[in-house]
């Protein structure tokens, strides 16, 4: 049986601002994205498949500040002060939400659901049953079907000024997930400087679940170019490597010799293109990184950005971590500070279970059942490197 209590995304930020409070003064006060762009909460303001979408603002008393929109549960800003104490921006993100409706990518800072990461041929099955999820990443189902919780109205609660909570009902059978799946997930900035994510789920059938959080980072700030000067630490001795389609060839591997080894810091473009049938296959990394011993309390992974001084620590209750060095991006969308999202411009670190595990016995387990809580955190804590 899975640990039923992981992956919060705690990152260190500001404390929230009220949607009321934004409301009031949508066009006259603006939320500043960047210290040249601006967001206004009435462009987020849209009825989505009968459901009103909403712009949300944290603050925290350091001065960083990030906004979400309860369209696919996602954080849209999060401005943190860089080496020479100016706010940056270091999440992809748009300026309205008709940007995030009609991006080519649909995972920029979502909430993911029902399950993060690939399922193979989107079959799995629970006690015998066979399942059949939708294939939105040929031949395998990704973060959750077509109808991700990426592309669902959440419910927005301001719970504070540094808190804001979105809930869910995932329906039975939704995406071909069996059970009907209440979730919950809880987004604060602490005066810490973190940005912390806690997700909780409860069912009332065996089904599985994997939430994480696809927040697109570049520590330099959006539009700020590459991430391949980035340094990268990762505190995991194993990765599970993947076949051509991305799916889990069923054993961990030791990341020792490899251009996996981030066990101490290394840029990320250092060996991206090296000749490696994996970083191949994945058009670049795009792997679950089996974690060493960790609990909350302990950073697994480290990023650095080569410009900002930046620095992001990941924790998490989560076995693994998904990273992606934007290896898809198409400069096919324009984000808020009016550039295209280049190839490799940002990267993403996804705290959750591994890819495929309900196929994948020998993974951690991923099963929920009724009467259990799934619960799990993670977050991201932000400083400096002069």
């Amino acid at each position: 049986m899975r640990h039923l209590s992981k992956n919060l995304l705690l990152i260190m930020l500001p404390a929230c601002v009220s949607l009321a409070a934004c409301n009031q003064s949508s066009d006259k006060k603006k939320t500043n994205m960047t210290d040249s762009t601006q967001t206004s909460a009435s462009a987020f303001e849209k009825t989505i498949d009968g459901k009103q979408t909403h712009l949300y603002t944290l603050k925290n008393k350091n001065g960083i500040t990030a906004t979400f929109t309860n369209y696919g549960g996602r954080i849209v800003s999060l401005l943190v002060p860089d080496k020479n104490g100016k706010l940056t921006d270091v999440v992809l993100g748009f300026e309205s939400v008709e940007g995030f409706e009609k991006s080519t990518e649909p995972y920029y800072g979502a909430t993911i659901g029902r399950y993060g990461n690939r399922i193979a041929k989107g079959k799995f099955k629970i006690d015998g049953k066979e399942y059949q999820s939708s294939i939105n990443n040929t031949p395998n189902t990704l973060h959750g079907g077509k109808n991700g919780y990426q592309s669902v109205v959440w419910d927005g609660k301001q719970i504070d000024s540094s808190t804001v909570e979105f809930t869910y009902l995932s329906k039975d059978m939704e995406e071909g997930f069996p059970g009907n799946l209440n979730v919950k997930v809880t987004y604060s900035l602490t005066d810490n400087n973190e940005f912390k994510a806690v997700y909780e789920a409860t069912t009332d059938k065996n089904t599985v679940v994997n939430l994480t959080n696809h927040a697109f980072f570049n520590l330099n700030g959006e539009g700020s170019g590459t991430i391949l000067d980035h340094l990268v630490q990762i505190d995991a001795d194993n990765y599970v490597p993947v076949d051509s389609t991305l799916i889990p060839l069923g054993k961990i591997e030791s990341v020792k010799g490899t251009p996996f080894d981030f066990t101490k810091p290394e840029t990320i473009g250092k060996r991206i293109n090296d000749n490696n049938v994996q970083l191949k296959d994945g058009k670049g990394y795009d792997h679950n990184f089996v974690l060493n011993k960790h609990d909350i309390k302990t950073p697994i992974a480290t990023v650095v950005g080569d410009k900002s001084g930046i620095k992001m620590e990941v924790f998490t209750e989560e076995p693994g971590l998904q990273f992606y060095s934007g290896n898809f991006m198409q400069a096919k969308n324009v984000m808020k500070r009016g550039i295209k999202d280049e190839f490799r411009t940002s990267f993403a670190m996804e705290t959750q279970h591994y890819p495929d595990s309900p196929n994948q016995p020998q993974f951690p387990s991923t099963e929920l059942k009724p009467g259990q809580t799934y619960k799990t955190q993670s977050l991201y804590k932000f400083s400096v490197v002069k």
